[in-house]
């Protein structure tokens, strides 16, 4: 069963929209790796209060470590550029069997 793995951060939401815009080949570049490895879904998020959230699904665990170690060199400048300073909080997340799933078929 596949993963989701959310990546927390502090950053302003509109700088970090202006900075992936204003290259949307680096954004294809790292996407398109991240497809490679198995990536299923991605999308990022920002509240008003100043943070930042990825939210990735990923096959397993291992393939989204391998994917950010061998992008980090990527990953990083994206993320200075963004004003992004602090490393991101990474969780790995697994469904749990609850019985009202809802969605995501």
């Amino acid at each position: 069963m596949s993963v989701i793995v959310t990546l927390r951060m502090d950053g302003d939401a509109a700088t970090l929209e202006q900075v992936a815009t204003g290259n949307p080949e680096r954004m294809r570049t790292i996407v398109g790796r991240a497809k490679e490895l198995g990536l299923i879904a991605h999308r990022f998020y920002g509240s008003d209060d100043g943070r930042l959230m990825v939210v990735d699904e990923w096959p397993d665990a291992a393939s989204f470590h391998e994917f950010f170690s061998s992008m980090e060199s990527e990953i990083g400048p994206f993320m200075q550029e963004a004003g992004i300073t602090d490393r991101p909080e990474v969780v790995v997340w697994r469904k749990l069997e609850t019985g009202d799933e809802f969605g995501w078929d």
